[in-house]
Formats: structure tokens, sequence, C-alpha cells
């Protein structure tokens, strides 16, 4: 009888995750590799199982059918795996918290603090995936989450952190060449859209009533991070969420244009799986973020 091929546990990985969040270059963010490393592996693992497992165009994937197959398979094969291996680890790690974070908090507000929760609980074990999802829900593969909603699910345990703030934000050098007369900007005004807050600058002026120039230059990019950066090189202004942004202010890279904010329709809300709201350890992150991170100014 033939032998059954062996299949590559790394591949498989890369696979789900890549699965997980539709996007190479968010799974290549967290699994600390390249993008294309994240592609080659995919091919790789195509190849072996002799079945295309994504369809559509590298911006814009999503899973073929015998792919979502394999996914609905193997993910939670690769979870308990991961749990088992976080029993062995030196230290004794007791307990496996999956929380999915939208990337902008995650990278300028939760991870730079997260390693203060994890000297206290060294015994608990955190993965971080940083997804972007514009729909209002909270990923089936998370413990916890960080997410926009209107109103927060029915049906799981959340709780309110603080609502969408969107303060104008530029480089200093395009604060100075800024002109406003009455209630009307008359200098060069070029807006970065970020591409999920389409509408997020006819708001700002409507309820402002700052009215920006007709015809106005608009560079449309599809992640925040990207968005800030473009402000601070003085491409344009920005609406840039606080207290999310506020490192990039305090730095002086980027400074308010106006004091008058946004108040969107959207709140961050932390999100719990129900089957997880009664563990310990999850109690304890969710605590400790709640603490540090809600009602903040």
């Amino acid at each position: 009888m033939a032998a059954t091929p062996k299949i590559s546990l790394r591949g498989l990985r890369t696979f789900c995750v890549a699965a997980r969040y539709g996007s190479l270059r968010t799974a290549s963010e967290e699994l600390f590799v390249t993008a294309s490393a994240v592609s080659h592996q995919i091919k790789s693992l195509e190849e072996e199982l002799g079945e295309p497992l994504f369809e559509g165009s590298s911006r814009s994937r999503s899973l073929t059918e015998t792919g979502k197959s394999l996914y609905a398979a193997v993910s939670p094969l690769i979870d308990q795996l991961d749990t088992v291996v976080a029993g062995y680890k030196a230290g004794g790690i007791s307990s496996s918290i999956r929380i999915s974070v939208q990337p902008f908090f995650a990278s300028e507000f939760f991870v730079p603090r997260l390693s203060e929760f994890a000297t206290q609980h060294p015994e608990i074990d955190i993965q971080v995936g940083a997804s972007d999802e514009s729909a209002e829900k909270h990923p089936a593969d998370a413990d916890l989450s960080v997410r926009l909603f209107r109103s927060p699910p029915a049906d799981m345990p959340s709780n309110l952190l603080f609502p969408l703030r969107l303060v104008p934000a530029g480089s200093p050098e395009f604060m100075q060449k800024l002109v406003v007369k009455n209630k009307k900007i008359v200098s060069e005004f070029p807006i970065i859209v970020h591409e999920t807050s389409p509408k997020a600058w006819a708001d700002w002026s409507d309820a402002t009533g700052i009215k920006i120039p007709e015809n106005t230059k608009i560079i449309r990019l599809d992640s925040m991070i990207a968005v800030v950066r473009a402000a601070q090189r003085g491409i344009g202004a920005a609406l840039v969420p606080v207290p999310v942004g506020n490192l990039w202010f305090d730095e002086g890279s980027i400074v308010r244009l106006f004091k008058k904010e946004l108040v969107a329709e959207v709140s961050y809300y932390l999100v719990c799986k129900e089957e997880r709201a009664d563990d310990e350890s999850v109690i304890r992150l969710r605590d400790w973020i709640l603490q540090n991170f809600a009602n903040r100014p």
C-alpha cells in the first residue's frame, strides 16, 4: 500500500492564517514573514494537494470550495496543536488566548502596552491577530476582539471602550500653509481618504460647518497606518482617530489642523466569545484591557 504523502505543517499553518484574513499582507504581519514567503508556502501546498486553494487577485482573495473545506477541517487541529505545545513551554504556559484587533488600534495603542500584561501574567500565552474587516462582527476564531460596532452584538458579552473620534491632521509644514476664511478653507487642501470610511470628510465638514475646497485632490488608501504616514509626509490632510493615534501627535510628526472632531456613529467594543467568557485567563485579559483602554479621553 502506498504511503500517505506528508503535507508541510508550516504550509498548513500559513494557509490557515491567510484564509482567516483573506489577505497575504495581513497574514505576513501575524507570521512575521514577507508576503512573498506566505505566497510561496501556499503555492507549495497547492502543488502538494494538486488543487487551488484561493481564487481572485492578490488584492482580493477568496477561498475555493477546496480551500473552504480544508480550512474548516485543519484550523481546529492547528488550534489544538498550539494548545498542546503551549503546555510544554518553559515556564508552564497554562492558557492560550487569541485576540483579534484592527491593525491601527493594535500597532499604535494595544501592542505597545501588551508587555505590561505579559509581565504580570507569564502563564498566559496571547496570540494577537491584526485584521481590518469592515463588517461589524467578531471573528469566529478569536476568543476576544476589539472592533468597531454601531451597537454591541446582542448575542455576545461585550464592553464599550470609547467612540471613534476623528480629527483633521497633517504635517507641521502642511499646517503652516493652511488658510481658512469665513469657515472656508481657501488654501490647497488635498485630503487623504481611508477606503473603509469614504464619507468621513464630508461628515466632518457637515458637523463643523467648515467647507473644504471644491474639486480638491483626493488620495485614497486602504489602511489607517498608510493614511497617517501619508499625512506625516505632507501629502495631504487626514482624519486620524484619537486617542488611538496620540503617539503620532505626541512625537510631533503630525499636528491637529482643527480642534473640532468628528464623533463617528461607531465605537470600539471589546467582544468575547461566549464559550470563554468565564475562563479565568480571559477574564484577566479583559479586565486589564478595560482598565487601560476604556473611556479614554
